[in-house]
């Protein structure tokens, strides 16, 4: 079971320093992170919120460009972010990408299943490409990265697997069959392999946020958004910021008795 580390005094004045409306928490064992999909607007904030806690974070990218850019980015607001040239949506690839972060890093023991894309249309006009792409990218890439990565896992007897999948998994949503049977299926593999893990200290978890604010959505017509804004119960979209918590939250050594569990993260938008 992992333990607490005492806060240092070096930690305490710097936590202290950057941040004084808050006191200074105890921060867990170090662990290495591997987030995919980690350069969008969700994957950035749980890549931040997991560097901040003092672990070694790691994540995934297909455009090298944008993915040093994010990287220096990063740097400049003090994050140390390690990134790796991976499609998880191909098997060979995500095993090899696997093998080389454990080799410069260390084994990998919190998961963060985070990478996904959207094709959007109804059924009668989705092609096969349409609905492959996102089922390699979405689910496909769930099996992947867990495959090797549960490996170590069992070896350290700890683990941490937590799936970003989505209100639209749960509800489904028009012309997005594709994406909704992905994000559902991330939940019944949640399911299955928390039983299979459990007896390990390993747990396996699904996050499953609503509308977050990102630029997607602030792209959408502001009558459309408020639209959408009105039927949420709490009034407002979410944030990065709130997936990050929960995420934050699971893998904290005090929630070690959740798994198998999936954590609606939606204002009220839709309760199952």
């Amino acid at each position: 079971m992992t333990s607490v580390l005492p806060i240092s005094k070096e930690q305490m004045s710097k936590n202290s320093s950057s941040d004084t409306s808050t006191p200074p928490s105890p921060v867990a064992v170090p662990r290495v992170c591997l987030v995919t999909g980690g350069t969008g607007a969700i994957g950035t904030v749980i890549c931040q919120r997991l560097a901040k806690a003092g672990h070694t974070v790691a994540t995934t990218y297909r455009n090298e460009e944008k993915a040093k850019a994010w990287q220096e980015e990063m740097a400049k607001q003090g994050y140390v972010i390690h990134i790796f040239k991976c499609d998880v949506g191909n098997f060979d690839e995500t095993q090899k990408c696997v093998k080389a972060i454990v080799a410069q890093l260390g084994p990998i023991t919190i998961l963060i299943n985070n990478a996904g894309i959207t094709r959007d249309t109804s059924l009668r006009k989705m092609s096969v490409d349409q609905w492959r792409d996102v089922m390699s990218s979405n689910l496909d890439s769930v099996f992947n990265v867990t495959r090797p990565a549960l490996d170590y896992m069992l070896e350290s007897s700890f683990g941490r697997i937590i799936n970003i999948s989505s209100i639209n998994g749960q509800k489904g949503q028009f012309g997005q069959s594709n994406y909704a049977a992905a994000k559902a299926g991330m939940h019944g593999f949640t399911k299955a392999l928390a039983q299979e893990v459990a007896k390990k200290n390993i747990t396996v978890n699904t996050i499953s946020p609503g509308y977050i604010e990102t630029e997607m959505i602030m792209a959408v017509p502001e009558n459309i958004r408020q639209g959408i804004m009105s039927q949420i119960p709490v009034g407002r979209f979410g944030t990065p910021e709130d997936v990050a918590h929960v995420v934050c939250f699971l893998i904290n050594p005090d929630s070690s008795f959740i798994t198998g569990a999936n954590i609606a993260t939606n204002g009220g938008h839709f309760m199952d």
